[in-house]
């Protein structure tokens, strides 16, 4: 067995705004195994600035997981614990390279292209205009779950947006979420959630910096719109670590991100642990290519989740691979007619 390692660029088609800033590009890699002229491909999908795999030597690890390909999945993953993104890879990659069909990792009635998976359409910052043209769009695609990005422009703005889709769409017609990425201060938190309450909002994601452990646990424990944490969870590692957190926090979801939290078998450990407390959950990419999508997607289908999910990104890059992914009327789908152009 072998492997090797290649970084690739995806260019946003628009410039993206978080509360973090400005998106233009995103870096991620490919791990290539081979064995027995037959090809696994998997993707580490890095995010700088956010993920707890951004070291400097990010790849002298990529390196030196290629040239120790031979220890195996079971004893890289061991000792890849701080390496999130590159443990999703290999996962990825050698689920890839045992499947009939490199892509086709999870068959099912999805890749079979018979279910859908519901997701939520993503809107992303920028100005009011901007982002009225975004909920429209995607309310005239048939998405029924929308979810805004908030914390980067004027609050008042904000609702004021959300004011008006709540005019048009009841919440039984449009479930609203927002992703306030740590904006807010813990000293104006609850007074914001709510006013955001008052839109009948299915959640908020991160309302404040992730690590302020005890805020975060009083806001849950107070809070009149339900909050779903996502950052919080990057950089947790042990399953002790995780019932800690879950338990100390208390929150009413958590958002899964594999790339950023150890792949497929770091996702099941948060399920279980989330489930045991009465915790909800959903699963949500990170910017990946098309090839890191579609493993998400289809090991979310696996898991039988009937709330909509967060795998709508795709569509986002203008280098991008060629898949079956597409979206149609709020719905993550496989088509059958489409095939994967995978070139480096």
């Amino acid at each position: 067995m072998k492997a090797s390692y290649q970084k690739y660029i995806l260019d946003f088609k628009q410039a993206s705004g978080t509360s973090r800033g400005v998106l233009k590009q995103k870096e991620t890699w490919f791990i290539i195994v081979e064995a027995q002229g037959e090809q696994g491909v998997g993707e580490c999908g890095i995010f700088r600035g956010l993920s707890a795999d951004d070291v400097p030597n990010y790849e002298d690890i990529l390196k030196w997981t290629c040239a120790n390909i031979h220890l195996g999945l079971d004893s890289l993953l061991e000792k890849l614990t701080a390496f999130p993104s590159i443990q999703f890879g290999l996962e990825m990659a050698f689920k890839s390279l045992e499947s009939d069909n490199v892509f086709k990792l999870f068959p099912s009635e999805f890749t079979d292209g018979q279910q859908g998976i519901a997701i939520n359409g993503l809107i992303w910052m920028g100005d009011a205009s901007f982002m009225k043209e975004q909920i429209q769009s995607k309310i005239e695609a048939g998405f029924t779950c929308i979810k805004m990005k908030i914390g980067a422009i004027d609050f008042q703005t904000e609702i004021d947006l959300l004011k008006s889709i709540r005019k048009e769409f009841s919440a039984k017609d449009i479930e609203l979420r927002v992703d306030a990425n740590g904006a807010f201060l813990p000293s104006e938190a609850l007074e914001k959630l709510k006013i955001l309450s008052d839109l009948n909002l299915h959640s908020i994601e991160q309302p404040i910096r992730q690590g302020q452990i005890n805020d975060m646990a009083q806001l849950c424990a107070e809070t009149p719109l339900p909050i779903a944490l996502d950052e919080e969870l990057i950089g947790v590692f042990s399953e002790e670590n995780k019932q800690t957190l879950l338990e100390t926090i208390k929150p009413q979801y958590i958002i899964l991100k594999p790339s950023l939290i150890g792949g497929f078998r770091g996702s099941n450990q948060w399920i279980k642990t989330a489930e045991n407390l009465n915790i909800g959950w959903w699963i949500t990419s990170a910017l990946e290519s098309n090839v890191g999508l579609n493993a998400i997607a289809q090991y979310t289908y696996m898991k039988n989740s009937e709330l909509p999910q967060g795998l709508g990104t795709g569509g986002l890059f203008t280098n991008n691979f060629e898949s079956p992914l597409q979206v149609e009327n709020g719905y993550l789908k496989y088509s059958k007619t489409s095939n994967w152009n995978f070139n480096l």
